[in-house]
């Protein structure tokens, strides 16, 4: 039977209708749709910058909070007990709008202190430092509390269904963690989100304590080597995350340790694609 509908030319296909042209079947299980759709971007069925925002969503339900959270040892908080002066060096560097508040016996947040609070507690006392200081408490908002366990895709809809940007993430006996940002998640979707506040510049290698550095798994060899005075390697490895994850034999997970010449290694953060962050101790 023919079809007598008038023609109004060929349609433009939307990439998934494509990707159903091309493939038939259904996908049997989320391999098998990741499968489908690197073949897909293979032969230019979808946009590169289109299939990285669905395989990273596609990855996000897999990922754990524990995989990107921030560590504690890495956390911009203050003290329940400092001053406006003696808060205000740590805000202005850190440029970040959220700062965790930790209780007297530094085991513990009692909330969260916003910045837009603080300019707004500024603007309503006259920026008078000493009364600012006495009225702090007010302004401190409730924490939100995440397991290390939670997955992305779970907290990603908390975050939006709780207008929350930030929690605060706890170990299997109740310790914190770390952080998790609503920009964390984000960006394992997208990509790295920079804002105004974000240094271009930023170390790759920064001393916690005295013998303590956090030192980003991208860091080149070449590096690495200039700041710790070692002489790793750089024929099969570019960075410092590849000679790790070579010594381990596999990619290793969150506070694996590994001793490699004179330099204890921590893994900081990682996820189940790439090594993200290490803590590196020397030998006292």
């Amino acid at each position: 039977m023919s079809d007598d509908r008038p023609s109004s030319g060929p349609s433009k296909k939307s990439w998934l209708e494509k990707v159903a042209d091309v493939f038939a079947g259904e996908p049997k299980d989320r391999q098998d749709l990741k499968e489908i759709l690197y073949e897909a971007q293979d032969k230019d069925i979808l946009d590169k910058e289109v299939f990285r925002i669905i395989d990273g969503a596609l990855n996000v339900s897999e990922l754990h909070v524990r995989d990107i959270m921030i560590p504690r040892s890495q956390m911009v908080s203050i003290d329940s007990d400092q001053t406006f002066d003696d808060m205000l060096p740590s805000i202005i560097e850190s440029g970040h709008s959220r700062f965790p508040v930790i209780g007297e016996n530094h085991d513990e947040v009692t909330g969260v202190l916003l910045a837009k609070d603080l300019l707004l507690l500024g603007s309503r006392t006259g920026f008078n430092t000493t009364e600012m200081s006495r009225r702090l408490k007010e302004i401190i908002r409730p924490a939100t509390f995440v397991p290390e366990s939670k997955r992305l895709n779970i907290l990603l809809n908390d975050f939006r269904i709780n207008r929350n940007h930030m929690a605060i993430v706890v170990d299997e006996y109740g310790g914190i963690a770390g952080l998790v940002t609503i920009e964390d998640v984000l960006e394992e979707i997208v990509g790295k989100i920079d804002d105004e506040h974000d240094s271009e510049e930023q170390p790759n290698i920064r001393m916690l304590n005295p013998d303590v550095y956090a030192v980003d798994a991208l860091t080149p060899i070449e590096e690495f080597n200039g700041a710790f005075d070692t002489d790793y390697s750089d024929e099969e490895y570019d960075t410092i995350g590849g000679i790790v994850a070579h010594e381990f034999g596999r990619l290793p997970k969150r506070d694996e340790t590994l001793a490699i010449g004179g330099l204890f290694f921590r893994v900081l953060n990682a996820d189940d694609r790439r090594l993200k962050l290490l803590e590196v101790t020397t030998e006292s």
